[in-house]
């Protein structure tokens, strides 16, 4: 699992759309991308301004 924090509002819609889809995503994260599935996608709404974690599931353990 890939757990990684943004407060940019664009990279975190995206993969809460493709975590309501159940599809496969790729995010660029630190600048190495990471292929999977979202597992989550969780506002931190007492923080200025605002943030966001998201763990994405990587390819290699959906297959196994």
């Amino acid at each position: 699992m890939q757990t990684f924090e943004t407060t940019d509002l664009k990279l975190a819609k995206r993969p809460r759309y493709a975590q309501y889809r159940g599809v496969k995503t790729t995010l660029t994260v630190n600048g190495s991308p990471v292929t999977g599935i979202v597992y989550s996608v969780k506002e931190i709404a007492s923080s200025s301004p605002a943030r966001w974690i998201v763990t994405v599931v990587d390819k290699q353990r959906i297959a196994a």
